[in-house]
Order: structure tokens, then C-alpha cells, then sequence
């Protein structure tokens, strides 16, 4: 159903975790429950009882992550401009193509303008799958973001007892210089 990064932007981490392994995850999964086996397999072959694994997850990365199942093995998380209300967004991306609850229902799967496909069985299990989080998560967001409002986000943090750093000016996808900057500066700052 969405695209997500991939896991080349794990190189950026490196440098913020030098005497640490840091492994990017691909998964071909488009949606929860597809993408979060694929996450649960690889933390699940990345995992030992030495080690530490720290998550750091984007966007829909994170709303993937959170249905991976894989809390007991994380020892904190990190997450930029999470996507933490699945339904709401599918529901604006409904309204804005002019698709109707019942003709989805009856599609099934509609193609969109924006590339992407809107899915029946996709707006069912975030419903019947509303997320629960207890995992120490530090999130990273942007003022401007369009995909999820400072309040869901507020909200979100409250209920899974994370911290939360906004970033004034900041957009969903962070990528300019002083937003990776943003990043890295609040993880280091955690880390201590």
C-alpha cells in the first residue's frame, strides 16, 4: 500500500553509533502485516542475548515496525515523523480521491492518482489493530509535517510514555542539512 525508505539510510546512523553494528532493513511488504514478518525476521536474526538493538524507523517504517511484534528485543527506539494513526491517513487519502467507504469495500484495491493503491483489507486491520507501544522511544517530529498532527502525535506520545522533540519549521521527511542535524543532535543527546 506504501512505499517506505530503504535501508541505505542506515549509513547515515553510523556515525552516531561507531562502536555499534548498524543494519539497514529492506522489506518488500506494503503493508502491517506483510512488512512487520519481514521486521520481526530480520531483528529476530540480528538478535542475541549480548546485544542491544536500538531501533531507528521513519514514516510508515515506524507504523511497520510498531506491528512487527518485536518490542521484546528492543532496547529503545527512535522515531522521525512516525505515521501513528494509519486509519485517519487512509481516510483523508480517501476523501481527497473521492472513494466512498462501500465502493472500496466493494473494490477492494483502487488505484490512486498519487501512486499508491487504497485497500480494503488494509483499512480493516488498522482498525482492528490499533497500536500499542511500550518500548523507551524517543520521537522526532517535524512542525510542518501533513501526515500526522501535532496533537495525534501529542497524543500518541502520552499513551506509549515516549519523549517528544519538535523541530520548528521541520517537515515530515527530514532531509534537509539542518534537519538531519536536528536528528542527530537528539539522538546523541539521548544516548547519554
Amino acid at each position: 500500500m506504501y512505499n517506505a525508505c530503504t535501508a541505505y539510510e542506515s549509513e547515515h546512523y553510523k556515525a552516531l553509533f561507531p562502536d555499534c553494528r548498524v543494519e539497514g532493513i529492506d522489506y518488500g511488504g506494503n503493508t502491517p502485516w506483510e512488512a512487520g514478518k519481514e521486521i520481526r525476521a530480520a531483528v529476530e536474526a540480528l538478535y542475541n542475548d549480548n546485544c542491544d538493538i536500538v531501533l531507528i524507523a521513519n514514516s510508515i517504517g515506524a507504523y511497520f515496525a510498531m506491528h512487527a511484534h518485536i518490542e521484546p528485543y528492543l532496547k529503545r527506539a527512535f522515531f522521525i515523523s512516525p505515521i501513528i494513526d494509519m486509519q485517519a491517513l487512509i481516510t483523508q487519502l480517501m476523501a481527497a480521491e473521492q472513494v466512498s467507504e462501500a465502493l472500496l469495500k466493494e473494490k477492494g484495491t483502487i488505484p490512486t492518482a498519487f501512486g499508491e493503491d487504497l485497500s480494503w483489507d488494509c483499512l480493516c486491520y488498522v482498525r482492528e489493530h490499533p497500536l500499542q507501544w511500550r518500548v523507551p522511544t524517543d520521537i522526532l517530529y517535524g512542525e510542518k509535517d501533513t501526515l500526522t498532527s501535532l496533537e495525534a502525535i501529542k497524543t500518541f506520545a502520552a499513551k506509549a510514555g515516549a519523549s517528544l522533540s519538535v523541530m520548528k519549521g521541520g517537515e515530515h521527511w527530514f532531509h534537509t542539512p539542518e534537519q538531519m542535524r536536528f536528528i542527530d543532535n537528539r539522538i546523541l543527546q539521548a544516548k547519554v
